[in-house]
């Protein structure tokens, strides 16, 4: 029975971690969002999820192929172009939009209808939209560009992995080993008052070149074509993703006190 047992964490384990961001990753970027939230705020979200946001960072993976959702499958990435712009049109393949598609309909609900306005059940599901797709947008290899794969087998520091995906789906997990999201996002949460104000300024597109600029830095280590990786890919890894996880919480923070703080 005890064997049973741990040969399904072990799957379990490897499942989360096959997500963009993995559990750990998703789950830092909530646990640093709720370090900055109104007490306003935690209130009114604590009517339609009351219990810890972080329990659903991972759910729109999780559930992205049930039927009712199927839709939203690819509401996980988003491309740019050579200036670091976003560019739907080079994904045409992508019928029901990317992860840009996603923030949009979930700020249409919450900022121009008003959660107040919405069923509870749709309310709850954008929210599990928000929390999650913010995240993905801040995923290195969730940015695409021309001509740059993340697909193939890789090998890194004499380990083999299905893809330079897996790889930084993984990464926060290779950086923080089995520390806890409310221990990594202590230790990240580390900008200035204006800092922060600085990270959330603009909008989504401004946003968008801020994070796609800085994403495109690990191809800039590794080529996507090559099959073996720098030892020191994680090492160098580390720096990018804090900060994107950081600015990730930051945004998601600033997002729901905007549409829930009042």
């Amino acid at each position: 029975m005890k064997k049973l047992f741990f040969v399904i964490m072990l799957l379990v384990a490897s499942m989360s971690n096959g997500y963009g961001w993995g559990r750990l990753g998703h789950e830092v970027i909530v646990a640093v969002a709720q370090r900055h939230l109104t007490e306003k705020t935690k209130e009114n979200i604590a009517r339609y999820i009351p219990y810890d946001l972080k329990q659903d960072a991972l759910w729109m993976d999780i559930h992205r192929k049930d039927k009712d959702i199927a839709y939203t499958t690819y509401w996980h990435t988003c491309s740019y172009d050579s200036n670091f712009r976003y560019s739907p049109n080079l994904r045409k393949a992508l019928p029901n939009g990317d992860v840009v598609r996603a923030l949009r309909v979930v700020d249409d609900n919450f900022r121009e209808q008003g959660y107040k306005y919405l069923a509870d059940s749709v309310v709850v599901f954008n929210l599990r939209m928000l929390i999650h797709f913010v995240g993905d947008v801040h995923c290195a290899v969730h940015s695409k560009y021309p001509g740059v794969g993340a697909k193939g087998n890789r090998e890194m520091a004499g380990k083999k992995y299905d893809s330079y995906h897996q790889i930084y789906d993984m990464i926060p997990s290779l950086i923080w080993g089995d520390a806890t999201a409310d221990y990594v996002a202590q230790q990240i949460d580390n900008a200035s008052r204006r800092e922060r104000k600085k990270v959330v300024s603009g909008g989504l597109h401004e946003w968008l070149h801020d994070i796609a600029v800085r994403n495109y830095e690990i191809y800039r280590w590794n080529s996507h074509k090559s099959v073996v990786l720098r030892d020191d890919t994680v090492e160098l890894s580390t720096e990018l993703t804090n900060i994107q996880m950081r600015n990730a919480g930051y945004r998601l923070a600033y997002l729901l006190n905007m549409y829930f703080g009042e």
